[in-house]
């Protein structure tokens, strides 16, 4: 189906120079435009309340503003962004953030800190996924409004209701998409039921963002035009068009013609192959989450220390890093991301078949036992448990692999009911170990009840009441030396207590570009923004 059959008039003409550029074999997409291929399958909504995943980020820091960024070569630094500047009161329970002046919203309205205000305490009143990050910090519907408010049109007072790192509260406002900044008087305008605008802002956006959403349609484009009055000035481009591409070949096939000028999700194979072009450039974007293993401790067999360190035993990392996660993953064994000051070196795991019988056999299961590996049917998940399957023969357990669906595999993770879980995950946007400790190791309450399907380690039943008292004082020690001592000997606790989760590789997001692309850098955060991109003519 052409892209022209789903637009509307006034995008017609450009999605026919589109249409036609992929008749040619020596095709070139216009100097001004950037065509992307990529999957939509996970863009379900754009409203940053409401939206999860690394694709809704990228669309919508182009169409947004957040009060600062991190900065893409060292996501440790902030920079400012709509926030002129910000300071952090001596007992560290208080932010005060100076708004930039002159700011106006694409519909004309003057932004102010009442904006930004409304846009933090929406996502908490609306109360879907995107609000855990600021849950966690004790923020709640009921409180917000007194804790977050602006004090003048130039002036954002964020008041911390518990103890936490500032660092903390600063690095989510640069890498969320719940910390984005709405138009409050064009989203109520467009408000229905009380919903403050949910069901317009799915499809719709009120942004300050250097591009204007022109047409979003699911699974099938989104097109956005430059903002000429977007207040660091025009961007390069004039146009971006995404298109939704899930066939590796088919994105090889068009990136190698010129008929698109990004790709993202391809296959190991292609990516591969691409190298050897000498009109493309890849470009290998370092996230935060890992790639891991996890077992369920509410199965008794894994309850036990014993059998968890034999599963770690059959783990083949150094074959898995090799094979399997080249363009998709870096070898890392901790569960804090690589690269913080704090996060040790690596454990230096190896597969090794007779110190996991040993255990085994200690542990009442001499033979192995059944059980089963639920996991994506996507790469590199499915390859990842298959991998996993053989090895686990080795040491006697027969493993059955269960693939599905997202909500198939993590929605037994999240009910709790599942044996081995190969997945991915981890807080990772956040430059800061207790962004990823919070996710994959911190279980404040492991009662079935307790229903904290957002720790991760809650999902696996692990708890260890030293890890969380540690990991809670480490939040708010405001000796650096310290903290990071504490972050520290989190880690080897984990290694000794054999937690339930076990990393096996960190993210990686491998972008492939036409050489003629210039100024595109990947986000680890997948905050990328493209005011800067431009084409070489």
């Amino acid at each position: 189906m052409k892209i022209a059959y789903l637009l509307s008039a006034p995008v017609l003409a450009v999605s026919l120079a589109v249409s036609l550029c992929m008749t040619s074999v020596q095709a070139k997409t216009p100097d001004d435009q950037l065509i992307v291929g990529m999957s939509m399958n996970n863009l379900l909504s754009l409203d940053p309340a409401a939206a999860t995943g690394n694709d809704v980020t990228e669309i919508n820091v182009n169409l947004y503003d957040t009060l600062v960024e991190l900065d893409p070569a060292n996501t440790s630094k902030l920079l400012p962004g709509l926030a002129e500047r910000w300071t952090v009161s001596p007992d560290g329970k208080s932010i005060t953030f100076n708004i930039r002046k002159g700011v106006k919203f694409q519909s004309g309205n003057v932004l102010t800190a009442e904006d930004a205000a409304w846009s933090l305490q929406r996502v908490l009143k609306i109360n879907l996924a995107l609000a855990s990050s600021w849950k966690a910090y004790g923020f709640t519907a009921q409180n917000v409004e007194k804790q977050i408010r602006a004090t003048d049109p130039n002036t954002l007072v964020i008041d911390l209701p518990e103890p936490t790192d500032p660092k903390l509260v600063l690095y989510t406002l640069g890498s969320s998409v719940s910390a984005i900044i709405l138009d409050k008087k064009k989203v109520l305008e467009n408000e229905k039921n009380g919903d403050l605008g949910a069901a317009w802002l799915t499809t719709n956006a009120a942004g300050s963002g250097p591009f204007i959403l022109n047409e979003w349609r699911a699974k099938d484009v989104l097109l956005m035009t430059r903002f000429d009055g977007y207040w660091r000035g025009p961007a390069k481009l004039r146009r971006v068009i995404m298109r939704h591409m899930t066939e590796s070949q088919s994105l090889r096939l068009m990136i190698d013609r010129g008929d698109i000028d990004v790709a993202t999700g391809m296959s190991v194979p292609d990516i591969e192959a691409m190298k050897t072009n000498p009109n493309v450039a890849v470009q290998a974007v370092k996230r935060g989450n890992v790639y891991y293993v996890a077992m369920s401790v509410k199965d008794p067999r894994f309850a036990d220390k014993r059998v968890r360190q034999a599963i770690r035993d059959l783990i083949d990392y150094d074959g898995i890093n090799k094979t399997v996660m080249p363009n998709y993953g870096l070898y890392h064994q901790r569960p804090v991301q690589m690269g913080l000051p704090a996060t040790l070196p690596d454990p230096g795991y190896k597969l090794n078949v007779p110190a996991a019988k040993k255990l085994l056999t200690e542990a009442g299961f001499p033979n192995g036992f059944k059980t089963t590996i639920r996991v994506l049917s996507d790469a590199p998940f499915i390859n990842i448990a298959t991998n996993l399957q053989a090895t686990l023969s080795l040491g006697g357990i027969e493993a059955s692999v269960v693939s599905g669906t997202g909500n198939q595999v993590y929605g037994a993770m999240r009910d709790r009911n599942f044996e081995i879980i190969v997945g991915r995950g981890g807080g990772g946007a956040e430059p800061h170990p207790h962004s990823s400790l919070r996710s994959l190791v911190y279980n404040p309450d492991n009662a079935d009840a307790a229903k904290l399907t957002n720790f991760q380690g809650w999902r696996t039943s692990f708890i260890s009441p030293e890890i969380n008292a540690l990991i809670e004082k480490a939040e708010v020690e405001t000796d650096e030396k310290k903290q990071l001592a504490m972050y520290q000997e989190v880690q080897k606790l984990y290694d000794t207590q054999v937690g339930a989760i076990i990393p096996v590789s960190q993210m990686v997001d491998t972008v492939v570009l036409t050489k003629n692309v210039k100024g595109y850098v990947g986000h680890p955060s997948a905050t990328t923004r493209l005011r800067e991109v431009s084409k070489a003519k």
